[in-house]
C-alpha cells in the first residue's frame, strides 16, 4: 500500500500553469498565421538575416533614451 499522496496544488499554481500553457497555444497560433501570410505574400518568417546586419542592441536601443547622464 502506497502511503504517499500528491500534494494539493494550490488553485494559483493551477491558474499558472494553465495561463503558461494559453501563452503558449498563442505564440505556437500567431507564428503558425504570421508563416501562412509570409508564405502568401511571397516572403520568408521569420526574416533571415543579412551578413553584417547590425542587431537591435546597439547604443541607441538603451532603455533610457539615449540620454545623457543616465545610467
Amino acid at each position: 500500500m502506497n502511503s504517499e499522496k500528491p500534494t494539493a496544488r494550490s488553485l494559483r499554481e493551477i491558474e499558472l500553469e494553465v495561463l503558461e500553457e494559453g501563452r503558449e497555444w498563442t505564440r505556437r497560433r500567431l507564428e503558425q498565421r504570421l508563416q501562412a501570410e509570409a508564405d502568401r505574400c511571397g516572403g520568408v518568417f521569420p526574416p533571415e538575416r543579412t551578413p553584417g546586419a547590425a542587431s537591435a542592441e546597439g547604443d541607441d536601443a538603451s532603455a533610457d533614451g539615449g540620454r545623457p547622464g543616465r545610467t
